[in-house]
């Protein structure tokens, strides 16, 4: 089930980003950070903000954080707290308890007090700008698995007006064009007589090895 209820721990700029991000998802966000600025200045941006120690049992229990559908320890100047926030969180029992880890060894950490997903949001970053370096016509990356991805392209000048039958990627590469994102709309499980025009956004879901391949050949024709 979809979470709907969101507590954020730390409020600084991956925090509060997240948080925003979620409110105008439309979902419910209490946002906890001991900084008093910080909290001000979410404060109405949030569903409810409060100035606490994440730490401290009692107040978070007060809070009725075990009630939220997902904890987010975004703690980033502070291992030890964020490691004690997790705990606390896992004990209180939350149903899903994500933090970010600002080292491999603090990942290690929280993933060893059974927290259900660590994020590296600087390292991610940096794997997603690297491609998007690396491939001209990548947009955005998001790695499934060890294996697999799913990539957004813009459709290069070589392509412009073939179909999906003409491209054929599954195969020839191995991969699937599952969405077509164009001026006129979003075209989502699009057939094999869609056509695609230079300057459209293709999602493509593959693996590592086929979406390469798909990339490379874009490149090298055009």
């Amino acid at each position: 089930m979809k979470a709907q209820q969101f507590v954020i721990i730390g409020l600084g700029r991956f925090g509060s980003s997240l948080a925003l991000e979620l409110m105008a998802m439309g979902y419910e966000v209490l946002g906890i950070d001991h900084v008093e600025e910080r909290v001000e200045e979410m404060s109405g941006q949030l569903t409810h903000t409060v100035m606490a120690d994440a730490t401290d049992e009692g107040i978070m229990r007060s809070l009725g954080v075990r009630n939220f559908d997902c904890g987010i320890v975004a703690i980033g100047d502070n291992m030890e707290r964020s490691i004690l926030a997790a705990i606390l969180l896992k004990e209180l029992g939350v149903k899903q308890v994500v933090a970010k880890a600002i080292s491999i060894l603090h990942g290690r950490a929280l993933s060893k007090l059974g927290v259900d997903r660590v994020i590296f949001p600087e390292r991610d970053m940096g794997i997603r700008v690297a491609h998007q370096l690396t491939t001209p016509n990548l947009l955005d990356y998001i790695e499934l698995s060890k294996d697999y991805k799913v990539v957004e392209l813009t459709v290069p000048a070589c392509m412009d007006g073939k179909s999906l039958s003409e491209l054929n990627t599954r195969a020839k590469y191995g991969c699937s064009i599952i969405a077509l994102n164009r001026e006129d709309g979003v075209i989502v499980a699009p057939t094999a007589h869609d056509h695609v025009h230079q300057g459209d956004i293709m999602v493509v879901i593959g693996s590592n090895e086929s979406i390469v391949e798909f990339e490379d050949e874009a490149v090298n024709v055009e």
